[in-house]
């Protein structure tokens, strides 16, 4: 399906034009040069300097030193909706997508009323998203045990366009997404095998021995995020990632699961978890790994008593941890990164009490992770082309979107155009779009990296602080 250019849907209503830009983020490197965007794609990318003169007579955007880059590709994001809206809703989600560079959302199957675990329920969410989707957004489905051992219902699911699975090892807090085991992981994976598409993984593991109530014994200060911290142990990630081996083997070439492919969503642990994760790729394992912006971002010794801002699961680990996950993203260990984008009511945060005990967890982060990912990692020595590669290329390759991620012919024209140097205070006085600006961890900190405009499928959908009038964003469905 090709989203055509009008003047409702876009801020610069051509069919065909150009944008020129001293730093162009391409597979082959960033080039000063211009980008050709005809019926929605990409027509053709030239490289060379004061290239106006290319284009006379032409519509155009010259960008100067500003970067663009491919759009960004959130594979980790929960929209909310049909059914709890107020905790946020493909309306303001995709605003605050468009508003961050994000041009691609997959949305998650969980926190939406019902869940997504049947072609019932995808129809449902599908639905519900008509003429609300500032961005593109496709959709997972849910394995859960209802469903695990019923291959004609998850052919089903497959077929009616989900663009692959999830599943959780642990309680997830919806009470029609029950927890999967690794019997049901094996069965999900033989089911997608022969379409190609991911199963994703939320790998904690709660032991045997551990029961909710002696998980709460000793707990005398829940306002402290280190008594938190302490019920969510690194080891809960290790074991599941360690329950998971026998799947993951089964994904290598004569496997039972040959075509399929996990991934361990928003890895947190940089220990033990990560040495089994880089086991089994070496071993031939089909499997990839993500981490999200709010665990390279902050450490727990960082996180202030009874700011539930912060609460999230897995959660936000040590400062050693924290570099060690910088070193596994640069290093290649870790694949991609995504948002992991989970916000809620605001009184279900308990900011009153500060009880993070009782608090509802998740990162509220849509329009931030650029310039996050971007801020902190230029500690790091980041460039412009690795920013790129974990939040376009490999995370539409995840989502099987093989039009969309980089910057070629042929290619969506889905771009985001920023500013990397100019900085800002991410304060109240920040136009915010999500649909509860103030439950954001981000919020009081200083960024760099400014985003411009943002283009899906060629219309500018977003310019300087102002939205197309009409969401012309597609639903994506798998083929």
């Amino acid at each position: 399906m090709m989203q055509r250019s009008n003047s409702e849907c876009s801020l610069f209503p051509h069919e065909q034009f150009w944008i020129l830009s001293k730093r162009i983020v391409t597979p082959d490197g960033v080039i000063s040069g211009a980008v050709e965007v005809r019926g929605g794609n990409i027509a053709s990318v030239i490289e060379g300097d004061d290239l106006q003169s290319s284009v006379i007579g032409g519509h155009f955007l010259d960008y100067g030193d500003a970067v663009v880059m491919p759009g960004l590709v959130d594979v980790h994001a929960h929209l909310d909706e049909p059914g709890k809206t107020e905790w946020e809703g493909f309306s303001t989600g995709t605003r605050a997508a468009a508003a961050g560079g994000l041009t691609t959302l997959i949305d998650m199957p969980l926190n939406s009323v019902p869940s997504t675990v049947s072609v019932e329920t995808l129809r449902l969410k599908v639905e519900a998203s008509k003429e609300k989707l500032h961005v593109d957004v496709g959709f997972w489905g849910g394995l859960v045990p209802e469903n695990a051992f019923n291959e004609s219902a998850l052919d089903s699911l497959m077929e009616a366009g989900a663009l692959g699975l999830k599943a959780f090892m642990c309680p997830s807090g919806i009470n029609d997404f029950p927890m999967s085991n690794s019997t049901h992981i094996k069965e999900g994976l033989v089911a997608l095998a022969k379409y190609n598409r991911p199963l994703l993984v939320h790998a904690e593991l709660v032991p045997d021995s551990h029961s909710s109530t002696q998980l709460n014994d000793g707990i005398s200060d829940v306002r402290s995020y280190a008594t938190y911290l302490k019920t969510r142990p690194a080891s809960w990630e290790e074991a599941a990632i360690r329950d998971l081996q026998s799947a993951m083997q089964e994904t290598r070439v004569g496997g039972h699961a040959e075509g399929a492919h996990l991934h361990i969503v928003h890895l947190s642990d940089a220990r033990a978890s990560l040495e089994l994760i880089k086991d089994a790729k070496s071993s031939g394992a089909s499997l990839s790994v993500e981490t999200c912006p709010h665990y390279l971002a902050f450490s727990s010794d960082d996180i202030k008593d009874g700011d539930t801002r912060f609460k999230c699961a897995p959660p936000i680990r040590d400062e050693d941890n924290r570099q060690n996950l910088w070193n596994a993203l640069l290093e290649g260990h870790i694949d991609l990164v995504s948002s992991d984008h989970s916000p809620s009511a605001p009184e279900l945060k308990l900011f009153g009490e500060g009880d993070f005990m009782r608090a509802w967890g998740g990162i509220s982060s849509l329009q931030f992770v650029l310039p996050v990912t971007w801020s902190y990692g230029l500690k790091h020595g980041i460039t412009l082309t690795q920013l790129s590669k974990w939040w376009s290329e490999r995370p539409a390759k995840l989502a099987g979107q093989d039009q969309k991620g980089a910057i070629k012919t042929g290619n969506h024209a889905d771009f985001v155009v920023w500013e990397p140097e100019m900085e800002f205070e991410l304060d109240e006085s920040h136009n915010i779009y999500h649909r509860h600006p103030n439950i954001s961890a981000y919020i009081g900190t200083r960024l760099s990296g400014k985003v411009l405009s943002t283009f899906v499928r060629g219309n500018l959908v977003f310019s300087d602080g102002e939205h197309a009038p009409k969401a012309c964003g597609v639903p994506i469905l798998a083929k």
